[in-house]
């Protein structure tokens, strides 16, 4: 890391806090009852930083996110408890005229799945349009949209723009969520698996595309992947998930180079290391369970190999050395 980028990191750490998540349970009804996905989620956001969620598929990183913007399925999904502070303002008590003007304007989305989340029975056009239908706009809106899809690599933007989104490639209808996202600068871009099924060219494309527009608009972004390479290169601070609760975070550099919570260890031991002696990866063993089958005591310990008695009972995620959190009875 060079000198600009560490004092950018170090302006981002002072810096302001957009978004506030304390202790967001979120559960689900299903035939068997009431089933809790997410359990006591905590975590903060600054301006201008780039904050991981990481976890194997299955840990809750997008249900987390899809209640932050109050888009959990009705009438099944809800949140059992806990805050989501905007600017200090409870995104879980916003009226429907509020969360319109936040939803976009505050914070966006870019999802992960490009194909399901874009209208297949309207061009590109129209539906970046709609986005302007909900918010004001003092400016050209069409001069908006072109130069946002120039911006995001469109060198033909009025192809793209009469195109529906079966006519475009999985990276180019990537391209045009994240101009949507952007259309009108958010505080706070999430970002679900943005580069899932992408080629890697690709995929460093969009990343350093999202780069270079967060330091533009000073915006932060909550980045959420199963791949832990993006967090490494990309991430200023890094949470790691596991079957709804947050179990380990810290500044990525230092989590990375020290995991302590035993899954951490197991998510990176299970990736290649091609300079290593033995590069054979050790996945781990088992999978994450059903959110039905959650298990009591630390949700971990039926595939942990150091797990002990005191498992038997939930550990907390707190303090264990300066900017490291995990919550592990072995601390």
């Amino acid at each position: 890391m060079n000198q600009v980028e560490e004092r950018k990191q170090g302006e981002r750490k002072q810096g302001e806090i957009l978004l506030q998540v304390e202790n967001l349970s979120i559960g689900f009804d299903a035939d068997e009852g009431l089933i809790g996905v997410t359990d006591g989620v905590s975590f903060d956001i600054r301006k201008g930083e780039i904050y991981g969620l990481v976890g194997e598929s299955g840990c809750g990183k997008t249900v987390t996110s899809i209640a932050l913007l109050r888009l959990l399925p009705a009438p099944r999904g809800r949140t059992l408890s806990g805050r989501a502070l905007f600017r200090g303002k409870d995104i879980l008590g916003m009226s429907k005229e509020e969360l319109r003007e936040f939803r976009g304007q505050s914070v966006s989305m870019i999802f992960q799945e490009p194909g399901s989340a874009l209208n297949p029975l309207m061009t590109i056009q129209d539906q970046l349009r709609e986005v302007f239908d909900y918010h004001e706009y003092s400016g050209d809106r069409d001069q908006r949209i072109d130069a946002l899809l120039r911006r995001v690599g469109f060198s033909d933007p009025e192809r793209i723009l009469r195109a529906y989104p079966h006519e475009l490639s999985g990276g180019m209808a990537q391209r045009v969520m994240i101009a949507m996202a952007l259309l009108l600068e958010p505080d706070l871009i999430i970002a679900d698996e943005p580069t899932t099924a992408l080629d890697v060219t690709v995929q460093a494309q969009i990343m350093e595309l999202l780069l270079e527009l967060r330091d533009e608009m000073h915006a932060a972004i909550l980045l959420i992947t199963h791949n832990m390479g993006l967090i490494a290169q990309y991430a200023d601070r890094v949470a790691v998930m596991y079957a709804g609760r947050i179990v380990e975070e810290g500044e990525t550099a230092s989590l990375l180079r020290d995991p302590l919570h035993p899954y951490s260890q197991g998510l990176l031991r299970a990736i290649p290391d091609i300079e290593s002696d033995r590069p054979i990866p050790h996945p781990i063993p088992g999978q994450v369970p059903r959110a039905a089958d959650f298990p009591s005591g630390c949700r971990f310990r039926e595939r942990c190999p150091r797990a002990f008695e005191p498992c038997a009972d939930r550990p907390e995620l707190k303090n264990v050395r300066e900017g490291r959190k995990t919550a592990c009875f072995l601390y």
